[in-house]
């Protein structure tokens, strides 16, 4: 069966402090390989700097960098450009439609930019280095070494909220930590967090590899909520027997892949008009047969699926 995760909106907010728990300073973090788990879109908005912190780089910044590779790096998510990123992307949009540009295929033009279904925004409440540090680290193939002997600790909490009711789905209190003399990043599969070898700025400061190290936590924590949010997505054109889908290789949806298709149905409260659950009535069962990079192709097993209908990973 493949590990599916939900397509509705939420909203992740990043708050807060690591410390890493005595005794477990440095310890590596094993970020999961993915195995054909169908994928969410995702961006990164600004880290705030809620600590007084002050460096030679700046910590939001940092996060914001760090995280948007490590999401990137670890292959569970679709991931866009982050906040600033996506307004500048905006902008020149604008600036094509205010017909002060020359007009071509390769104009931006508004209205295609890819959606996020999961938003990351944090904060960091606290930020504690003991020593300057001597160096920066290296890392190869998903391994880290630091080369510092000072240690560093930030303190974060993560919210994760659902963007369409607003309700926190999930917290946790993240520890990240960097403890010099030779301290392990172990994450497995990837290299995350951004930090590859002695390339300046936070890249080789101690509280950039407790950041990196605040950053896999957060990812992990992540993942790990992925199963209770259901992933979904619709019917395209269901025309002489041909059936696409709006969901493709980049959603990590492969040939051979089955899904349910039906109607959904809301369930509303009829008091405050909140949606408490979105049921599907199963009529058929597709199957994917083609696969691009946004649409797959599926043949049905039974009748009546039209366009529009609601798709989800078969049971």
């Amino acid at each position: 069966m493949r590990k599916c995760f939900g397509s509705m909106m939420v909203l992740l907010l990043v708050c807060g402090c690591i410390t890493t728990p005595a005794g477990n300073a440095g310890a590596p973090v094993n970020i999961p390989v993915p195995e054909g788990n169908l994928k969410y879109t995702i961006t990164v908005t600004k880290f705030k700097n809620e600590a007084g912190w002050s460096g030679k780089w700046s910590i939001g910044d940092g996060f914001t960098t760090i995280m948007t590779d490590s999401l990137q790096q670890s292959g569970w998510f679709v991931v866009l450009g982050d906040k600033e990123m996506r307004g500048a992307a905006m902008a020149e949009q604008d600036f094509a439609a205010s017909g002060r540009t020359a007009k071509g295929k390769k104009t931006p033009k508004i209205g295609y930019m890819t959606p996020a279904q999961l938003l990351v925004r944090g904060s960091i409440t606290h930020v504690q280095n003991k020593t300057a540090g001597s160096g920066g680290g290296l890392s190869f193939k998903g391994i880290s070494i630091g080369g510092s002997k000072a240690k560093a600790e930030i303190n974060m909490t993560m919210y994760i909220v659902d963007s369409e009711t607003g309700q926190v789905k999930a917290s946790t209190k993240v520890v990240g930590s960097s403890k010099g003399g030779g301290m392990k990043f172990g994450y497995h599969g990837s290299a995350l967090g951004g930090l590859r070898g002695n390339m300046g700025g936070f890249k080789n400061d101690n509280v950039g590899k407790a950041c990196e190290d605040a950053v896999a936590k957060g990812v992990v924590f992540l993942i790990q909520q992925l199963e209770n949010i259901p992933w979904e997505g619709s019917v395209v054109s269901a025309s002489r027997g041909k059936i696409i889908i709006n969901r493709g290789s980049r959603e990590g949806v492969a040939v051979g892949d089955k899904f349910d298709v039906g109607e959904p149905e809301e369930i509303r409260d009829p008091d405050t008009g909140e949606v408490l659950d979105v049921e599907v009535e199963k009529i058929a069962t597709l199957q994917v047969t083609k696969v691009k990079e946004k649409i797959a192709y599926c043949k049905a097993t039974g009748k009546g699926v039209k366009k529009g209908m609601t798709i989800m990973p078969a049971m």
